[in-house]
């Protein structure tokens, strides 16, 4: 049987298209598709649809929530921190997955950072 081998795109409306795709290039490293297509590293992506209710992802109308991998999670933090973004944590998010925190882009959009613990052979 065929099967999907990775995500190939993440697609998304915005208000100010350009602007958000620099903010996330600036701030995040995701680079811009007008200048070169992103290449992540290779790793672990989780796939999971969430019940319709879940107050997980923030505003009860937002349909999705993106979760990026990162190598240094305290590190990032700062960065973002430094850069005037807020950055949410919360005790019950960290687990033996690893380690997570969110922000959102000027839109509105969460974002969960997530650095995955070496003990559980994710990384």
């Amino acid at each position: 049987m065929a099967k999907v081998t990775g995500i190939g795109g993440f697609f998304f409306r915005a208000r100010e298209p350009q602007s958000l795709a620099a903010w996330y290039e600036k701030h995040l490293g995701i680079l811009d598709i007008a200048k070169e297509v992103w290449k992540q590293q290779a790793g672990p992506t989780v796939f999971a649809p969430f019940s319709h209710d879940t107050d997980y992802f923030g505003r009860a109308e937002q349909q999705w929530l993106i979760n990026l991998r990162v190598d240094d999670l305290d590190g990032m933090m700062a960065d973002l921190t430094a850069a005037g973004i807020a950055v949410e944590t919360r005790a019950e998010w960290d687990s033996e997955v690893g380690r997570f925190c969110r922000i959102h882009d000027p839109e509105g959009n969460p974002i969960e950072l997530w650095q995955p613990s070496d003990a559980a052979g994710l990384t």
